[in-house]
């Protein structure tokens, strides 16, 4: 048994046991850091897999946002903990038991019985790459042959914070999201907050430009953008911006808008829909994606931070 073999296998039987802990463990933070490392460790799998951009995107949800929102979400549940006398009983745990085996054998079975040869697109898309002039084909994909689902996406975020806004009470309406923090100014959090930020903006940025060639894009960019934004609010260097701010909200709808529009260019210049004209595509593509990064970073900081709950001062 090769090295490489030896080391999925441990790796694999790593993952599987913080998915079972996650799942079993009481304590809800314990089970948030649980979700938080598992996420890591699925990250290495999709590293393994040669999905360097969805392993990018899942250590920057899973590790980093996902992270910071289950851990805040546990702290808030801490004083209100499931007590041994309220835990489920015998039969409905062994109800979700039976429940979760029927599925993982559900989804076991329908992978099992895939056909050999799936039916595939790839060698279509490899064949026009030329089109775009993009290297990275991950990106090719989003922003050409599933242009439609790529810009839906940002409206669908676009959605979710207006939700998320619409649960504001009326006092705090157009105020500022989330608690206001104050983090000890000589402690740990407020250091990491001030070494870390300068970093990860580099490193999101980097990741943003890199993602024409290479692995990453404007989504993980955009991840990582957030997580440094809210590591600042988090230590108190930092607060949430208004939701009644004008040039916040052309942020929230910089990168849908002007996909939209783009789009809707294509049928005046070009011949559908969101087609791109060749001497123009790859400059119409950094375009939206410089405002979607913008767009992404924005939505999902906010996203975490909640719905407004303190007026402007």
């Amino acid at each position: 048994m090769s090295v490489a073999t030896v080391f999925e296998v441990v790796l694999a039987t790593v993952v599987l046991g913080f998915g079972f802990w996650t799942t079993a463990v009481r304590k809800t933070y314990s089970a948030a850091v649980g979700f938080v490392a598992y996420g890591l460790l699925v990250a290495l799998i999709w590293v393994r897999l040669d999905a360097v951009d969805v392993a990018l995107t899942e250590a920057a949800i899973s590790g980093g946002l996902g992270g910071v929102l289950l851990l805040g979400a546990a702290a808030r549940l801490r004083d209100s903990e499931t007590t041994a006398a309220e835990a489920p009983g015998s039969l409905t745990r062994a109800c979700a038991a039976v429940l979760s085996v029927l599925i993982a054998a559900a989804l076991a079975g329908a992978v099992w019985l895939l056909p050999e040869h799936a039916p595939t697109l790839a060698p279509r898309s490899v064949a026009n790459a030329w089109a775009t002039s993009l290297a990275n084909p991950v990106t090719n994909v989003l922003m050409a042959f599933r242009a439609m689902d790529t810009m839906l996406e940002k409206v669908v975020l676009l959605l979710a914070i207006i939700g998320v806004w619409s649960l504001a009470p009326d006092t705090a309406w157009g105020g500022r999201p989330g608690p206001c923090h104050r983090a000890d100014p000589n402690g740990v959090l407020a250091f990491l907050a001030r070494l870390l930020p300068p970093v990860g903006i580099v490193v999101g940025i980097y990741v943003f430009w890199t993602g024409a060639d290479h692995p990453g894009g404007a989504f993980q960019g955009g991840a990582i953008l957030a997580s440094m934004w809210l590591l600042a609010i988090m230590a108190g260097l930092a607060d949430t911006p208004a939701a009644s701010r004008r040039w916040l909200r052309c942020i929230l709808i910089a990168g849908p808008g002007l996909f939209l529009a783009v789009g809707l260019g294509g049928l005046w210049f070009g011949s559908a829909f969101l087609a791109y004209p060749a001497a123009y595509a790859k400059p119409l593509i950094l375009g939206i994606e410089v405002a979607m990064i913008l767009t992404i970073a924005a939505t999902l900081g906010l996203l975490l931070a909640g719905a407004p709950e303190r007026s402007v001062k």
